[in-house]
């Protein structure tokens, strides 16, 4: 269990790279370290757990079931905190995106990131391909038509124009 948390935190590690201009707050990262840190606490706890067995010691099985619990009211709490800050995560994220959108000109280091994201997840906007009307990018361009990168993979045609909706 240990070894396959340790993967999941460097994999959302390593998958917050790709979308760093969006999660601009320092502790965006801090869920995924988290999850390192409970992997090596798991594993310790483990073989605590075995070495208690193996001896058959009674300090060493109690001082394992009081880490066991805390670390389940822990989890417990996590999942509540979760449960309640959810919208203010989400108002967050939305926020963050519509600023980095905003900057889109099709050339800076956030477009790219922009671009990335919509192929990546096959999404356009924030919540459709609408929320580009209210850029400034959309405003200059004055072709009636979005980012390359909001084209679904599989239109060939497709110009990113809004007359042709179905291809986003």
């Amino acid at each position: 269990a240990a070894a396959g948390l340790s993967y999941v935190g460097a994999y959302v590690i390593n998958t917050y790279k790709s979308y760093d201009n969006f999660l601009q707050d320092k502790y965006a990262v801090l869920p995924a370290v988290i999850i390192i840190c409970v992997a090596v606490v798991m594993f310790i706890i483990g073989l605590i757990g075995c070495c208690a067995t193996f001896r058959e010691s009674r300090v060493g099985l109690g001082l394992f079931l009081a880490i066991i619990l805390v670390i389940f009211i822990a989890e417990v709490s996590a999942f509540v905190l979760g449960f309640v800050y959810r919208e203010k995560v989400k108002t967050d994220v939305q926020g963050t995106m519509r600023s980095v959108f905003e900057k889109y000109d099709g050339k800076n280091p956030e477009s790219t990131v922009v671009d990335y994201l919509q192929e990546q997840l096959h999404c356009c906007g924030i919540k459709n391909y609408s929320d580009w009307t209210t850029t400034q990018w959309f405003n200059s361009t004055g072709n009636n038509s979005v980012p390359q990168s909001c084209c679904q993979q599989e239109a060939k045609n497709c110009t990113g124009h809004l007359d042709q909706p179905q291809e986003l």
